[in-house]
C-alpha cells in the first residue's frame, strides 16, 4: 500500500519560495477589473434587449398596419368615416376623409373623387405606426 511521505521530509518546503504567490492588493484589483468588465457586458445586454423588444413590438404594428390596409372594403363600398377593431392585442383605426386637391384634372374630377385614409395600430404601451395612402373612389352616379 502506498503512503505518501511527510511534506517535511520530502524536500518541498526547502523549494518554495515564501515571496511567490499573490497578494491582497493584486488580488483585489483584479476582482474589481472583472467586476467592472462584467457591469459592462451586463449594460450593453440591457441595451440590446431593449433595442430588440423595440423592435418587435414596431414589426408587430407594422404588420397589424399592413393587414388592416390589405383587409380594407374596395372601393365601391369604402365611405368616409372612421373604422376601428383589435388585432392581436393591438388596437387599430382607419380614418377616410375626402381629399380636396387643386391639382386634379377637371375631367377626372367628374368621374374619380380621392380620399385620404390613415390607417394607424397602437400597442398598449403607446407606440405607434401609421400609414397614409389615397384611394380614388369612383362618383355615383358616373360612369
Amino acid at each position: 500500500m502506498f503512503q505518501p511521505m511527510p511534506l517535511e521530509r520530502s524536500g518541498l518546503i526547502d523549494d518554495l519560495d515564501p515571496r511567490a504567490g499573490f497578494t491582497l492588493i493584486e488580488i483585489l484589483v483584479t476582482l474589481a477589473v472583472a467586476a467592472f468588465c462584467l457591469a459592462a457586458i451586463g449594460s450593453l445586454m440591457s441595451g440590446n434587449l431593449r433595442g430588440s423588444g423595440r423592435i418587435e413590438q414596431h414589426i408587430a404594428l407594422v404588420e397589424t398596419v399592413r393587414a388592416v390596409e390589405t383587409g380594407l372594403p374596395d372601393r365601391a363600398s369604402l365611405a368616409a368615416g372612421t373604422l376601428t377593431g383589435d388585432m392581436h392585442g393591438l388596437t387599430w383605426a382607419v380614418d377616410i376623409t375626402p381629399l380636396s386637391v387643386e391639382a386634379i384634372n377637371p375631367r377626372a374630377a367628374k368621374i374619380w373623387s380621392p380620399q385620404a385614409i390613415a390607417v394607424t395600430a397602437q400597442s398598449p404601451s403607446g407606440a405607434a405606426a401609421q400609414v397614409d395612402t389615397i384611394r380614388l373612389v369612383k362618383r355615383i352616379g358616373s360612369q
